[in-house]
């Protein structure tokens, strides 16, 4: 299967981290983030890759290259200016073949086991009236109020209890076939109107997973990636 790593952000909350390096090239545990994610999707069996980006994009293509040293191959959709979440995937779909497609975050850290990927992509293509699985996440500190809730196996706009979106998920690429690929679009309100039609499916994965969303963030997933921290998932 194809794999999608959002790679197009501008990383504000990092400044002045990102002013020279794209946030995904920091560096956590002795290696960039998204080298880690790269290395990982690999391990998973999950080598055909598409990483968008804009801000400083040129640093990632370099940085990077074709994917070979990491046993991937790598192919890139660049953006003049960050098209959100949605408007880049829209972007990228040439890339992304017809069938189901993971997206992952490309500054999250998850121990979610990604060779469980593919034969989510299965279900999906076997099914056209799912459109999307989702991995939500216990609700941080920075985000308490959550973004959605489970109903069985089924995602939903609203309910008692929210979790976290956690950057992972596996879609159809029908969710994004109507979309402008030059024009911003957001994510969620796909998903909620898709939600509202019972089409999306979602999991709770209650292990080790972090938004590295700030300088504070980076510092602690990069002391628990450090040597003396080994065995730590």
């Amino acid at each position: 299967m194809k794999a999608m790593i959002l790679a197009a952000g501008r990383g504000e909350r990092m400044r002045p981290l990102t002013d020279t390096v794209p946030k995904p090239l920091l560096p956590a545990g002795g290696r960039p983030l998204i080298v880690r994610l790269i290395e990982r999707l690999v391990a998973a069996g999950i080598r055909d890759l598409v990483i968008n980006h804009a801000h400083l994009g040129a640093l990632i293509e370099s940085t990077l290259g074709d994917g070979q040293r990491f046993g991937a191959d790598i192919r890139y959709s660049a953006e003049a200016a960050a098209l959100e979440t949605a408007g880049g995937i829209a972007r990228a779909l040439p890339l992304l073949g017809d069938g189901p497609f993971a997206v992952i975050n490309g500054d999250v850290y998850a121990a979610f086991d990604f060779a469980r990927l593919p034969a989510i992509a299965q279900r999906l293509a076997a099914d056209p009236a799912t459109i999307a699985h989702l991995v939500l996440v216990d609700n941080p500190s920075h985000h308490p109020a959550g973004d959605f809730a489970l109903s069985g196996d089924r995602a939903v706009a609203e309910g008692p209890v929210k979790l976290t979106f956690g950057g992972i998920g596996v879609y159809r690429r029908e969710l994004f076939a109507a979309l402008d690929p030059d024009a911003p679009a957001r994510l969620a309100p796909l998903l909620r109107a898709a939600m509202n039609r019972g089409a999306v499916t979602a999991e709770h994965f209650g292990g080790y997973w972090l938004d590295v969303g700030t300088p504070e963030r980076l510092a602690e997933l990069d002391a628990r990636l450090t040597p003396a921290a080994a065995g730590n998932p």
